[in-house]
């Protein structure tokens, strides 16, 4: 369905994603956890998993890290070897610029040796000196593999407020042949519509359609969590942050302006004849927060599917939840 969908630019794309267990987990515990998480993703009515690349992104900024950094296992090494019981297509994350280009060869073979399909992101600091540049690494994956996948990339709404040019960047990207984008975390509808709305008007100056953009949704269940969120440069509108910090129940609470969210865009890329989708993201290890986020999957599901957009769903039952968008 993944590769159907991305290849005839179909709205509906429903996806789930998730990082690997940490580097210094035994081996036995790492297969528990593929275990347990294979019981709960194999149910689900999703369209491809996201394995995260877990990097340390401290030079990014001065603030201190709100969690201590922790390194997980090679999200490849870990889908090729404790995933594979999940029969959906899945979408690897790659740092591309901390790998020379040889590295990178090596990666996109194995890549499609397990029929993957990867999303290279970029710098973790305005300052790194990248071993590869992401122009190279497209370059690279264009020349060999281009025919038996599908590269994906990242939009970041937030940059594009700052530096008002995520569509050219976007574009860019495409020329070099990524098909599809998967958003930072959304928490900020109108940033990410300022960011639609520039790539709309670009792509019509260029007589181009425009790609498919998948939304990452997810769950703030803490206010630490929230104080991380924004340590990674996600955009929370002061309403919402307020909400966050100061409700009961922020994870029910998250699932509700996270639905509220989904609904926007689903009307607004309907609207816009914008090809789009969803990804729900699951990287909290509390399991009120993974439950949160499996219960968020069927509630997109079953909006996605009350537009027309999807099959039958096959999640979880979910309650309906109707809210107003927060301001």
């Amino acid at each position: 369905m993944f590769i159907r969908k991305i290849m005839n630019r179909e709205s509906g794309i429903l996806l789930y994603g998730i990082t690997p267990p940490k580097q210094h987990t035994p081996p036995e515990k790492v297969a528990t956890i593929a275990q347990q998480t294979l019981s709960y993703l194999v149910p689900l009515n999703i369209d491809a998993l996201i394995v995260y690349d877990v990097q340390d992104e401290s030079a990014r900024t001065s603030e201190e890290r709100p969690f201590p950094f922790s390194s997980a296992l090679n999200p490849l090494e870990y889908a090729s070897r404790h995933l594979s019981g999940l029969q959906v297509p899945k979408i690897i994350y790659r740092a591309a610029s901390i790998f020379t280009k040889d590295e990178l060869r090596d990666w996109l073979a194995r890549i499609r040796e397990h029929e993957f399909h990867p999303v290279f992101v970029g710098l973790p600091s305005p300052d790194y000196i990248p071993k590869t540049t992401l122009a190279e690494a497209y370059e690279i994956w264009r020349s060999n593999h281009q025919s038996h996948s599908f590269m994906g990339a990242v939009v970041i709404p937030e940059r594009h407020v700052i530096l008002k040019d995520e569509d050219l960047r976007m574009l860019d990207k495409m020329s070099a042949g990524v098909t599809h984008f998967i958003s930072q975390c959304i928490f900020d509808v109108g940033c990410t519509q300022q960011t639609l709305e520039a790539l709309l008007a670009t792509c019509e100056k260029r007589n181009q359609p425009p790609p498919t953009i998948i939304f990452t949704l997810t769950i703030c269940g803490s206010p630490k969590t929230l104080q991380f969120m924004e340590w990674l440069g996600i955009q929370v509108p002061p309403a919402i942050k307020e909400e966050l910090m100061n409700c009961a129940n922020p994870t029910s609470r998250s699932v509700e302006i996270a639905t509220a969210i989904a609904a926007y865009l689903i009307q607004y890329c309907l609207g816009k004849s914008v090809p789009f989708g969803f990804n729900i993201e699951s990287v909290a290890i509390r399991k009120e927060e993974i439950h949160a986020s499996l219960e968020l999957l069927g509630i997109v599901d079953n909006l996605l599917q009350q537009n027309g957009l999807r099959q039958e769903a096959k999640s979880l039952p979910v309650k309906p939840h109707s809210v107003a968008l927060p301001s």
